[in-house]
């Protein structure tokens, strides 16, 4: 077995048949990264040490026949928002420099009891508001067909560390598309979790109604079982739902609008494959999404702004520009104004909800454009802010409607499709997108 192009579920098998131990796998994963050229560019800071140590017990464990779960002896790498004991957790931001939790975080803790290597800390958007992944602050990580391009975020590093074969799987956060976004640029599988299903205790916020754990991946196997650690949730994938059985529904409002040639062949191409596996594909609008769509502008600002401002009236030069200038976006929202775009949100998620219930799930094109190029996003700001509000056009919506949501690749490169259910149904999903995955891949 390759150690580096293994699934994380494979290294797990692997190290319970006593064919690979724990120690060597994540040798070879901390001499990768000392290797790689772009591994500066992607991982923040290494916990080698700390990898070392766990990974001997893990070592251990196997040995005795005494392993913890499928994933004992596994590593993983950690969005640089994850609060780590005794290791800088910056958020991709100098608002945040030098700032050195006491305590993991809860997700981090249920990882290491379920005996994951932590391998390190990787590079984000900046206070992990942006779907472009583009952080002149601190990095800005390769994109996995094109390092000119984009990797998309905020969880880019997370992407790139699974992408680069620098992992084998990462832990992100989304708060409106920042697992799906980089998953989907990357050629990965991303899963969005329903807001409270994981917790965030000591991760750092964004905008605290909306920000959600996940897993970035190269299997839904692999997101089933990190989804498992991390959330306490049993995930049955023994019996993968049956596609002749499925009932999908692709939305025509808004989230096939304005799609770019490649993104919208990669969704067109899937959407035949499941056809062709004897999905049931109904084609339909939700008109209830387009006024939705307008709600973001007021819940998102206003919301990290609140808890953000503070730090960045102390210090805004030390931010890069058109982040600064999104989370300022939020100081003219008034607190009734986000009252009133709440309570209209949570209208409309009832109204969809009731219009999709039938459906196994929503598809559609996880992102509706391909990855930019860096540098003229760079010398343009507002150029900077369109694209980027164009990319987290489709995930943001799954946010905002409370919905769980996973993203596939779609043999496309940088194209994936994202299968949207609703909330706390992530057995669910995670059992359809194993089918979904068998019938992509053929």
């Amino acid at each position: 077995m390759e150690i580096l192009t293994a699934s994380a579920a494979e290294l797990g098998r692997a190290i319970d048949a006593r064919e690979l131990e724990p120690l060597a796998v994540t040798q070879a994963y901390l001499d990768a990264v000392a290797q790689s050229p772009v591994a500066d560019g992607i991982y923040a800071r290494l916990t080698r040490e700390r990898a070392l140590e766990e990974a001997g017990a893990a070592s251990k464990r196997a040995a005795a026949g005494d392993r913890l779960g499928p994933l004992d002896g596994v590593p993983v790498s950690w969005k640089d928002l994850f609060d780590t004991a005794g290791v800088a957790t910056e958020a991709g931001s100098r608002l945040l420099a030098g700032r050195v939790p006491q305590d993991d975080c809860e997700v981090l803790r249920r990882a290491g009891a379920a005996g994951m290597v932590c391998l390190g800390k990787t590079h984000m958007s900046e206070l992990a508001f942006s779907g472009l992944g583009i952080n002149p602050v601190t990095a800005t990580p390769p994109n996995r067909y094109d390092p000119d391009r984009a990797p998309g975020g905020s969880s880019s590093g997370a992407a790139a560390s699974v992408a680069l074969d620098l992992a084998p799987i990462a832990i992100g956060s989304d708060t409106g598309g920042s697992v799906r976004i980089p998953a989907a640029w990357n050629g990965l599988v991303g899963l969005k979790t329903t807001h409270g299903v994981i917790s965030t205790e000591g991760v750092v916020p964004l905008a605290g109604s909306f920000d959600t754990v996940g897993p970035l991946c190269r299997t839904v196997e692999d997101a089933a079982l990190m989804f498992e650690i991390l959330s306490a949730h049993r995930v049955n994938l023994e019996h993968p739902t049956s596609l002749p059985f499925a009932r999908l529904l692709v939305c025509e409002t808004t989230m096939l609008e304005d799609c770019e040639p490649e993104p919208l062949r990669g969704f067109e191409q899937a959407v035949a494959r499941l056809e062709d596996a004897g999905a049931k594909i109904e084609r339909r609008p939700i008109e209830e999404l387009v006024p939705l769509a307008e709600l973001s502008p007021v819940l998102y600002p206003y919301e990290a702004y609140q808890y953000w401002a503070e730090a960045i009236e102390r210090s805004p030069d030390a931010m890069f520009a058109p982040i600064l200038d999104r989370f300022r976006s939020g100081r003219s929202v008034s607190a009734t104004q986000y009252e009133l775009a709440h309570h209209k949100m949570m209208e409309l998620r009832q109204a969809c909800a009731d219009k999709t219930e039938r459906f196994d799930a929503v598809i559609a094109p996880t992102v509706p454009v391909a990855p930019p190029k860096v540098e003229p996003l760079l010398a343009d700001p507002d150029r900077f802010g369109e694209v980027n509000l164009m990319a987290l056009r489709n995930t943001r919506l799954v946010n905002m409607l409370g919905c769980c949501a996973l993203t596939l690749p779609t043999g496309v490169d940088a194209a994936g499709i994202m299968f949207i259910a609703g909330p706390n149904r992530e057995e669910h999903l995670l059992q359809l997108g194993m089918a979904a995955e068998m019938a992509l891949s053929l």
